[in-house]
């Protein structure tokens, strides 16, 4: 399967269980793997044949500023789901990552990974 990549997409929203990461956005790190088939796209250099990724990334990016979720899991299923409404989307790949989330560490994240079922 053909893939479209959207990576290092940072977005501040609400997102974690202690009082403190209720009360301010913070920063959000998004990867995206986008599988769908390409060929026809690619075969007739037509944008109607293409996935419109612009648009599946605005409606993320829109999403998650207005969310307000305690876990990032619950981020990325949100996320995964945004994306599959688009037909072309066969499958796609969420990662959710919080820069600030561990001391030390330069992030921390869930990936999944969901399809059509």
């Amino acid at each position: 399967m053909d893939r479209i990549l959207i990576k290092d997409l940072m977005v501040r929203c609400i997102l974690g269980v202690n009082d403190d990461e209720r009360r301010e956005k913070q920063d959000v790190l998004i990867n995206l793997i986008l599988c769908a088939d390409l060929r026809p796209a690619g075969r007739s250099d037509n944008f109607d044949d293409a996935v419109d990724y612009r648009a599946i990334k605005k409606r993320v990016v829109r999403a998650i500023e207005e969310s307000s979720f305690r876990l990032a899991e619950a981020l990325a299923e949100r996320i995964a789901a945004l994306c599959l409404e688009n037909p072309a989307v066969q499958q796609v790949q969420v990662t959710v990552e919080k820069p600030t989330a561990l001391r030390f560490a330069r992030s921390v994240g869930v990936e999944i990974t969901r399809g059509r079922s």
